[in-house]
């Protein structure tokens, strides 16, 4: 599968308060206007920021649109097909989490760039060669629907604003190649973008300042990158929140550890993932209230009706909210 290099520009970006009615889906229209620039994305996330970045130079689409639709297992459909093969630029997540859009890019053909926001993540392990496109293909291949994982990586890059902002510059780079008479504005699309994640990034900060090394348990990695930049203490044991990402159940004594983490009096705030969890979640939920902890819920998905920058900081002043308490 052909893949974008690396683009970098020195500081591009967009705003993000477009319309809220976001990107359409690959069910609703899978054809479009024929003579429009298209982008395909497996996620809402990566389609607003796509929207965000491209203006009115480019229609977006995107594959999964509702929280209801679990990228980690999701079963691609003919509509799709179509869809990403007419794309002329394709966006993922990569690292296993959206494996359908390899499948999708592979089986179709397709000659349309891709950008892979995991390979502009700080600790992404292919970062120093390129043998990551052949595990992803192998991978795949093992496990077609799965949900394959890269051993000690969080493919959750979507909640690492500085990782974003290095997406945000590759966007912009290669729309601009593509679309050379409308590279001014999509420049400074991605340059307002940009700003916007900064400001993300310094309320990061606060928190850390104020709650730095503070402990917190998270049900399930996607707010992995968050709580890391915000300089907390993820104590959740990993075999707790693999179990409860891939919809397994949690051993007992696994379970009876997170338990232990949480009745300890220094798990400041749980964070659940509200689109994952199970028996066990509910019961160490149940188990932090009982304690007075607070418990936020985040999704991996947008909202309806939300944008990546407002949805975003609303995690971020929840969290500092949950520590301040």
């Amino acid at each position: 599968m052909s893949r974008t290099p690396r683009l970098v520009l020195p500081a591009l970006a967009a705003a993000s308060v477009l319309a809220l009615a976001g990107c359409s889906s690959a069910t609703a229209d899978p054809a479009g206007d024929a003579d429009a620039f298209t982008i395909v994305a497996s996620t809402n996330v990566y389609g607003q920021i796509a929207e965000a970045i491209a203006g009115d130079a480019a229609e977006v689409t995107a594959i999964i649109t509702s929280a209801a639709q679990d990228p980690h297992g999701y079963e691609p459909t003919a509509a799709d097909q179509l869809t990403v093969q007419r794309a002329d630029l394709l966006i993922e997540n990569g690292g296993g989490y959206d494996a359908f859009m390899d499948a999708l890019i592979e089986a179709g053909g397709t000659d349309a760039p891709v950008i892979s926001a995991v390979e502009y993540a700080h600790d992404w392990p292919g970062a120093d060669d390129d043998a990551h496109a052949d595990d992803d293909e192998h991978a795949h291949d093992e496990d077609e629907h799965g949900h394959t994982h890269i051993e000690g990586f969080n493919e959750h890059v979507w909640y690492d604003p500085h990782t974003i902002e290095h997406v945000a510059e590759a966007i912009a780079a290669q729309l601009s190649a593509q679309l050379p008479d409308a590279a001014e504005a999509i420049e400074a699309n991605a340059q307002a973008f940009i700003a916007e994640l900064e400001g993300l990034e310094a309320a990061l900060a606060e928190i850390e300042a104020a709650h730095a090394g503070e402990q917190v348990f998270v049900t399930e990695p996607a707010p992995g990158y968050l709580v890391a930049a915000a300089g907390l203490v993820d104590v959740t044991p990993a075999a707790f929140s693999e179990a409860v990402e891939e919809g397994q159940d949690v051993a007992p004594a696994t379970l009876l550890t997170a338990l232990e983490a949480v009745r300890s009096g220094e798990v400041r705030v749980v964070i659940a993932n509200a689109q994952t969890g199970g028996a066990e979640t509910t019961q160490l939920i149940d188990a932090a209230a009982a304690e007075d902890i607070p418990v936020l819920e985040f999704t991996e998905t947008l909202p309806e009706g939300q944008t990546y920058i407002p949805w975003m900081q609303q995690n971020i002043e929840e969290l500092a909210g949950a520590l301040a308490s």
